[in-house]
């Protein structure tokens, strides 16, 4: 029990001492933090400005060509000529590439045959069926003075009929032969290879070729790429904060390495629907007029785009933004009184080392440069000042 008490009275004592220290320890500090607040901390100052300030986003992307599609045969043969090389220049209906058409034109001249057999046959029908019907017509009057037997009335309806049937059927033979040739000619027209006639700006430029003159082709192989670059397509991912910031028919400006001095328009023309599950991004399409064709579909590019703007806000510089207390705020600075008080601010635009003030007239001057040293009611030395 002596042991107990002992052991009781020790740690009494030794809690005494620590809250003496503890006492102690907060009063230096609280001294120390009035000295500090009484002594002046150097600072720079600016002026809160009213001006314009825009909301921008930035986002990076690659150019495609605003369209491009594979130029194929949609028949077998062996490739005799291609009549473009990369780079060039081509519009709608131009040839590109000629095919081996012998058999096609042979089948041209078989159907072309074949149609003249089944018109001399369908004259032939016609002239037929004039005297099956005169006869008829005459067996009609005779059969009323009951001259002409039933018999014989009989064979001639018959055969007036018959004729008529194989006129019909050489009427369809010509029209089966004249399809025939139809087809013959359009194979034989796909031996002649064409840019198609299309909705494009006017600058189509073939942009690879994939094969050579004296290649067996087999339908759909792909001969050349044709790339309609008068405009081209910057596409972009943006992130969710700021997908519904992005509207069709907004403003862009597109900068690249290739060109560093200079930018080029652009507009949203497409917002993809959805977000990319993996990514959380979306694509966005600006169009890009390239009547010039400096720019080319594969540069990487970057893109701006003016969300927002302010007119006559209240901004500051970004760094004069500082927080105390969890509480974001600038410094205002009294000029005459040496002295700086706490501010606190909501924040709206941000662009480049400006911020615009919300909800909070303030004027005069802000601190940019020392405040991490300041506290609400510190004093200051403002450059040039003793």
């Amino acid at each position: 029990m002596k042991k107990f008490f002992v052991i009781i009275i020790i740690l009494t004592g030794l809690g005494f001492l620590g809250w003496q220290i503890y006492q102690k320890s907060s009063a230096s500090r609280k001294g120390f933090k009035r000295e500090r607040q009484n002594i002046p901390v150097a600072v720079e100052v600016e002026l809160v400005k009213k001006a314009s300030i825009q909301q921008v986003g930035s986002f990076t992307g690659s150019l495609y060509p605003l369209s491009k599609f594979i130029l194929a045969p949609k028949i077998a043969g062996r490739l005799e000529k291609i009549l473009v090389h990369i780079g060039d220049t081509v519009k709608g209906r131009q040839l590109v590439a000629v095919l081996d058409d012998d058999e096609y034109r042979q089948k041209v001249s078989q159907a072309t045959a074949e149609m003249e057999v089944a018109r001399a046959n369908l004259q032939e029908r016609k002239s037929t069926i004039e005297n099956a019907k005169r006869e008829y017509e005459r067996s009609v009057a005779l059969r009323e003075k009951k001259i002409l037997s039933e018999s014989r009335f009989d064979a001639a309806e018959s055969e007036f009929k018959r004729q008529q049937a194989g006129l019909k059927v050489a009427i369809a033979q010509v029209s089966q032969k004249e399809a025939a040739l139809k087809i013959a000619n359009v194979q034989l027209s796909y031996a002649q290879i064409q840019v198609p006639e299309n909705n494009t700006t006017g600058h189509m430029v073939v942009g690879e070729r994939f094969v050579d003159e004296g290649a067996m082709l087999a339908p759909n192989t792909p001969i050349a790429s044709i790339l309609d670059i008068g405009k081209l397509i910057a596409a972009i991912h943006v992130i969710e904060r700021d997908y519904s910031r992005i509207q069709l028919g907004l403003e862009a400006i597109i900068s690249t390495d290739a060109f560093p001095e200079r930018t080029f328009n652009g507009k949203v023309i497409r917002i993809a629907p959805f977000l990319q599950e993996k990514s959380r991004e979306a694509r966005v399409e600006i169009e890009i007029p390239n009547a010039q064709k400096l720019l080319k579909p594969g540069m990487f590019v970057r893109v701006n785009i003016q969300f927002d703007e302010h007119e006559n806000a209240t901004v500051v510089p970004v760094a004069a933004l500082v927080k105390r207390n969890g509480t974001q705020g600038v410094f205002l600075a009294d000029i005459k009184e040496q002295k700086v008080r706490f501010i606190p601010v909501n924040v709206g635009i941000i662009s480049g080392f400006q911020a615009e003030v919300l909800n909070t007239p303030i004027t005069g001057s802000v601190v940019t440069l020392g405040h991490h040293l300041l506290e609400d009611g510190s004093l200051i030395i403002l450059p040039g000042n003793s």
